[in-house]
């Protein structure tokens, strides 16, 4: 059922009601107010019919029969279309409409009271007749009948219900036009979003403000529903894309070494006599490749991860805190080396942790394999500092410097492709891809340059500050390092 047609019902329904209800309210007033008109008249008429009574029970008191049918006469003519009732010494007089003389009439109580006889209802009012003679007292009666009072309230009561009757159509008719007015934006809404199919179409919500509140915020819902929805399907896309790249790289890359693993494994099992020093070359050729199978697998999954973090799991981050600890465990694990590190705490950046920390294991490893002096003696000097020029956005620049012998301009891009490395490295090639993706997610400047004095390398990263008054902002939308093999840094 249209939301105009139930609107339509409601106010057919509810209308009438509220018709007959103020008419019942109406009704009660008209009621309240003929009482009160015909109390007043019995008032008014009091006094000029007592003044008559009076002179009546003179004239009986002083056996005057023609002045008494006189005075009778006119008390009769004051009475006029109400009805009266004397009681004196000599007896009753009565004359127009009332009660019947059986009925018990209500002793004087100075304002009207209503009397019922034989299915008919009066207004009565009592007034004592003193004529100031001695025993000559009398009581009088005064009778407005209800039956004019009660044809007027029946009258409305039924012209009340008549504009109910007809109010329940019309008012129908008139909220059914209107709704279906007011609600020709949403059906225009309905007929837009029913042809939407995100499985089937590229096809978007179109949708013009209307300026009513609940259609817009509708729209922008529904908008806001698609956009989503567009989103997560492509990266369920993105992560269906890392998953197969992830096994073809890690089908690719490790076919080498799991060949020469089994090459050296055949080598132990056919030669049980094997010369003990060819013995202990083949176990660390085992050794070497088992490691290289381990930090494939690791730097794989830690692409993977690169690919599909999400925005919310970006927070502040103090790169100097991280910085330092990377260095405490580099030189913990490579005693020999000399690893040097300055920078101020509280150097802040939005940032995703797990990510900047394999970043920064990954800089401080490459400079400690491939930075090496002429002497074979290692040296890495990490630095962090603010740049915060007031023409550019305000900066913290990590530099890491090593000793090495530098790498050629030519190179400086190609490094930081998927599995490039030196015929002697013993890494994976994926180090600086890594590096590369995270300075990409942190929306970060990425350098390489000659080192301090024209010798080694320095990597240079520039990270935007975070700022407290402002929105941050996430991840990139389109992360594809696992599967692109040109990617650049």
């Amino acid at each position: 059922m249209r939301l105009s047609t139930r609107i339509a019902i409601v106010v057919g329904a509810v209308v009438p009601l509220l018709v007959v209800a103020a008419g019942w309210v109406l009704v009660g007033l008209v009621g309240r107010d003929l009482h009160a008109q015909a109390d007043r008249r019995l008032g008014e008429r009091a006094q000029g019919v007592a003044s008559a009574a009076r002179g009546l029970l003179r004239a009986a008191s002083n056996d005057r029969p023609r002045a008494e049918q006189a005075r009778q006469r006119k008390l009769f003519t004051a009475a006029l279309d109400i009805g009266i009732r004397l009681t004196g010494p000599d007896g009753t007089v009565m004359d127009g409409p009332q009660p019947d003389a059986s009925v018990r009439l209500p002793a004087g109580t100075g304002h009207p009271v209503t009397v019922h006889s034989r299915g008919q209802t009066w207004r009565a009012l009592t007034v004592p007749v003193t004529t100031g003679r001695p025993g000559v007292t009398g009581t009088l009666w005064l009778f407005s009948p209800e039956s004019a009072r009660q044809a007027q309230i029946q009258l409305v009561r039924g012209r009340v219900i008549t504009v109910a009757l007809l109010a329940a159509p019309l008012s129908a008719a008139l909220a059914w036009a209107l709704a279906a007015g007011a609600s020709r934006p949403l059906r225009r809404l309905q007929q837009r979003t029913s042809g939407l199919d995100p499985h089937t179409s590229a096809a978007r919500l179109e949708h013009t403000p209307t300026r009513i509140t609940e259609v817009d915020d509708l729209a922008h819902t529904l908008q806001t529903f698609l956009a989503r929805y567009d989103e997560q399907a492509a990266r369920t896309a993105e992560a269906l894309a890392t998953a197969r790249s992830f096994a073809a790289a890690a089908s690719h890359e490790l076919r080498t070494p799991l060949m020469s693993m089994q090459t050296n494994l055949d080598i132990l099992d056919a030669f049980h006599d094997l010369d003990p020093a060819d013995r202990a070359e083949t176990v660390d050729d085992l050794r070497r490749g088992h490691a290289r199978l381990l930090g494939l697998l690791v730097m794989l999954r830690a692409l993977a991860q690169g690919d599909l973090v999400e925005a919310d799991a970006f927070a502040s981050v103090d790169l100097a805190d991280l910085a330092d600890a990377a260095v405490s465990d580099l030189r913990r694990t490579h005693p020999e080396a000399e690893v040097l590190f300055e920078g101020a705490p509280g150097l802040t950046v939005h940032g995703w942790q797990p990510g900047l920390r394999s970043m920064l294991d990954n800089l401080l490893t490459n400079s400690l394999t491939h930075g090496r002096s002429a002497d074979g003696r290692a040296q890495v000097a990490v630095r962090l500092r603010a740049d915060r020029d007031s023409r550019t956005t305000p900066t913290v620049v990590l530099t890491v410097d090593d000793q090495g012998p530098g790498v050629p301009p030519e190179q400086r891009q190609t490094v930081f492709r998927r599995f490039h490395r030196r015929a002697d490295s013993p890494g994976s090639g994926l180090g600086l891809t890594l590096v590369a993706q995270q300075v990409a997610l942190h929306r970060a400047q990425l350098r390489v340059l000659d080192g301090p004095g024209g010798m080694g390398t320095r990597f240079e990263i520039a990270f935007p500050i975070a700022q407290p008054d402002r929105a941050t902002v996430g991840a990139p939308q389109h992360r594809d390092w696992l599967s692109d093999t040109d990617r650049r840094g």
